[in-house]
């Protein structure tokens, strides 16, 4: 099967998927999980009730409105990288009062819709939605209209898809898109019992592995792949060597699948490494922050301490 890739988003998809699968061990980016159906599941794992990291969050957003707007200030240019439906920066908008919203994601159609819903609840506040991912942001900007101090806002637990040492480069482009003394709001998901761990990314309905699998059957969709997804199993594990939950997706028998007419060979038992989803300790992100360019100036947490959300500063 052959398929040509037609822009440089396809061009840049085909070859990310096609050094992954030639890799050992094979791995693909997980960036691509999200077209509008990988973005529909994930907005429904974020609703299970094994994955704690959404409605943690939310509960520390709600309860601590006016101290974010203490750290951050009100009138600000609100950018959010990964915005999704948008549902959590509406927990900012009565606190902060910013003068204007950027939400950036990489599915057009998500992004626009979600916009487009939050403008008509919030006629007041200017927002200019941009297609693309967080390694794009300095560029999606340029056009935007000057409204007050910037303030990125990047929630959720999507840092710790980042290797650390991708993490100090992330935060350094964040850094130069706020400038000094603008201010960067984030979730960053904490060390825990790895058994709380494992459950968020192996729920019992079956969603995330459904999530996991739609890798291949956007790959299949777009790049001309003869994938069965039915043919590899979900797997989930938390490594504490290297503090990070684990996705892959195992192939179930020997089978050799093609991509845009190219072949790759899989044995029974072989996997697809799909995601690293990294754990903090508070000590720890903090450091990595300094060498990004960025003093913590505030943090909030759970009772339990499963999360928190961190306003920090570049200097």
């Amino acid at each position: 099967m052959q398929a040509v890739a037609q822009s440089p988003l396809d061009e840049a998809f085909l070859n990310a998927v096609w050094e992954g699968l030639a890799a050992t061990p094979k791995a693909i980016p997980p960036k691509y999980f999200y077209d509008a159906r990988g973005s529909e599941l994930f907005e429904a794992i974020c609703r299970l009730p094994e994955y704690y990291p959404t409605r943690t969050e939310r509960a520390i957003l709600e309860r601590y409105g006016s101290d974010l707007a203490d750290a951050l200030g009100t009138g600000s240019l609100l950018i959010e990288p990964g915005a999704g439906s948008c549902e959590k920066v509406r927990l900012l908008l009565e606190p902060l009062w910013p003068a204007a919203y950027v939400p950036v994601e990489i599915c057009r159609q998500m992004v626009d819709s979600a916009a487009a819903a939050l403008q008509r609840e919030h006629p007041w506040l200017p927002v200019y939605p941009r297609v693309g991912d967080f390694s794009q942001l300095e560029g999606l900007l340029g056009d935007v209209p000057t409204h007050g101090h910037p303030v990125v806002f990047f929630p959720g637990s999507t840092v710790g898809n980042l290797e650390p040492g991708e993490v100090v480069g992330f935060l350094q482009r964040l850094a130069r898109v706020v400038g000094p003394g603008g201010h960067l709001l984030i979730g960053v998901d904490l060390k825990k019992d790895p058994l709380i761990l494992e459950a968020a990314y192996n729920d019992a309905e079956g969603v995330t592995a459904a999530f996991n699998r739609n890798l291949l059957v956007r790959i299949n969709r777009e790049l001309g792949a003869d994938f069965d997804p039915g043919a590899f199993g979900h797997r989930a594990v938390y490594e504490p060597e290297h503090g990070r939950v684990e996705m892959h997706l195992v192939s179930r028998i020997d089978q050799t699948v093609h991509v845009a007419g190219r072949p790759f060979r899989f044995k029974a038992g072989e996997s697809l490494h799909t995601e690293n989803s990294y754990k903090y300790d508070l000590d720890q992100f903090a450091a990595l922050a300094r060498e990004a360019g960025f003093a913590r100036q505030h943090y909030w947490t759970d009772e339990r301490g499963w999360f928190s959300v961190q306003a920090l500063r570049a200097e």
